[in-house]
């Protein structure tokens, strides 16, 4: 028999440091955020099925956790990633003509993990804009996205930018069915040249040319040269190709200690993204941030709006991030006189933290650090430094007055 306090694979419990690290991330983030004019939405974490895997959500379809709703006998899924929700509230909440810049940040749930290492109950911030199609929205996602990782002190940091379009106009004209093209999309993922090889050898020579060529179009600014030399000189290439050098070059101005690389056969999310996408890395091999152009996000809810934006998982965020220091707290004795209940209430009114000793207890606590108490002198109730010289303790500081 299971011991009852043993939790499932990878689902974990939040201890008082990680929580108060990830709770300082999340207000980072936030107001990063807020700073470029994105609204705050709390979607709800449990949805019909049908909304949460519709259109390009039916990837997610594995990784959703599904369940009966006892009140309406309709299938309930519970949310494994809140763009479709946000494009949702998008869509039918919220139903503006212009611009609609969204933020988020909440637990979503994974029926599997992504990896050996990943935690099924990832705390997801997001954001997302909806109703811009041009280039301008595609940079701020990206330069939001490298802001906020900034505000999280990660770094250095590097980008890799991709496009969706590049794969779209190498296919030109072939006909595929749905099978057969995430076949293609994944073994260019992976870089799986035998692979690649078999899928493609009834494409015609100058598919299955360009198709090797995306698997060796990967690195520097270079790599863009190449491929208008390798690959077909077709509108959609060209596009794509022109508009990766542009979102570099800015990038590049606007974080001048950014390294930013190309990868043009990383067709991960083949089906979900429509342009540009883009990955960012720490110090650690695994994408920090994810996100890209993905305009199609929106046309199960009857209003197929452009749509840019990226998640990031804040609990491997905070992996990464520099823990805050300790917060500074006051100790204070537990007692019943009335004049040092009324300095403790005064004290927590202005925003001081103040640890009050229990009967028979000693705090220990990673989370605060008590660097002033509460002491008596002369019948009045004082502030006075811990743990400093004696000349320092002599001199009290002063406490609020209502």
């Amino acid at each position: 028999m299971l011991s009852a306090w043993l939790l499932p694979e990878h689902i974990a419990d939040v201890l008082p440091a990680q929580a108060r690290h990830l709770e300082a991330l999340r207000r980072r983030l936030i107001d990063r955020a807020g700073g470029y004019g994105f609204e705050l939405v709390v979607p709800p974490l449990l949805e019909h099925l049908d909304s949460l895997l519709s259109g390009t959500g039916r990837e997610l379809d594995l990784r959703t956790f599904k369940l009966v709703d006892q009140l309406s006998g309709r299938t309930l899924g519970l949310r494994a990633d809140t763009t479709p929700q946000a494009a949702r509230i998008d869509a039918h909440l919220l139903n503006r003509d212009g611009v609609t810049r969204l933020c988020y940040c909440g637990p979503v749930l994974h029926a599997r993990a992504t990896n050996v290492a990943a935690s099924r109950e990832p705390l997801q911030f997001g954001a997302e804009i909806f109703g811009h199609a041009g280039l301008e929205a595609d940079l701020e996602a990206a330069e939001l996205a490298l802001d906020c990782l900034q505000a999280a002190s990660v770094q250095p940091l590097v980008i890799d930018l991709a496009d969706a379009r590049v794969l779209r106009g190498v296919l030109a004209g072939v006909v595929l069915d749905a099978a057969g093209l995430q076949n293609l999309a994944q073994a260019l993922a992976q870089k799986d040249t035998a692979a690649l090889q078999d899928l493609a050898r009834d494409l015609g020579e100058e598919t299955r040319q360009a198709l090797q060529a995306l698997t060796r179009l990967y690195g520097g600014r270079e790599v863009l040269a190449a491929a208008a030399g390798e690959l077909p000189r077709r509108p959609l290439v060209r596009q794509a190709l022109e508009q990766l050098g542009w979102l570099a070059a800015h990038l590049e101005r606007s974080f001048p200690h950014l390294r930013v690389g190309f990868d043009l056969g990383d067709m991960g999310g083949y089906g979900y993204y429509s342009g540009m996408r883009f990955a960012i890395y720490g110090a650690a091999t695994d994408a920090l941030v994810r996100g890209g152009r993905y305009d199609e996000v929106g046309a199960v809810f009857g209003r197929n709006r452009p749509a840019v934006g990226f998640s990031l998982d804040l609990k491997a965020l905070a992996e990464v991030a520099p823990a805050p220091s300790a917060a500074a707290a006051i100790r204070a004795p537990w007692s019943e006189e009335p004049a040092l209940r009324a300095v403790v209430r005064r004290l927590r009114e202005t925003g001081e933290t103040v640890l009050v000793v229990l009967p028979g207890d000693e705090p220990e606590t990673q989370v605060f650090q008590c660097d002033r108490e509460l002491v008596q002198v002369d019948g009045r109730w004082v502030l006075q430094a811990r743990d400093a010289a004696p000349e320092a303790r002599a001199t009290p500081a002063a406490i609020p007055t209502p």
